[in-house]
């Protein structure tokens, strides 16, 4: 039963998440998966994110496309350590990103609340 609950709640989650927060749940899976050296699941995830790439941003795809191809070079050769500290470096970098666009819209939402409870 908590594994049937646990596992709407992780569904609601990705249904709620923004496309960032999707961005840092997949290094998520791709880090733990590096972690347990599992093969499948590794590569699957790592090639679900260069495949998702942007290419009207191409500066930043082929730069992220480079690193992915690395990765999932690294984990055929069975180097694991390698592809999880790239992988753990870029989740940090998306992470920063998540928490400066948060940081730019806090003070309107809490400004808001604060004239709400006034």
């Amino acid at each position: 039963m908590y594994q049937e609950a646990y596992k709407k709640y992780k569904q609601q989650d990705v249904m709620n998440a923004s496309p960032l927060r999707l961005v840092i749940m997949t290094y998520d899976l791709a880090i733990r998966a590096c972690e347990q050296q599992d093969f499948a699941k590794a590569t699957r995830t790592i090639s679900a994110l260069r495949d998702t790439l942007d290419l009207d941003y191409p500066d930043v795809a082929v730069g992220l496309f480079r690193l992915y191809q690395w990765c999932l070079d690294c984990i055929r050769k069975g180097d694991y350590a390698s592809a999880l500290t790239t992988l753990t470096e870029l989740r940090g970098a998306w992470a920063a990103t998540e928490q400066t666009i948060a940081s730019r819209h806090a003070p309107a939402y809490t400004a808001s609340l604060g004239n709400i409870l006034t």
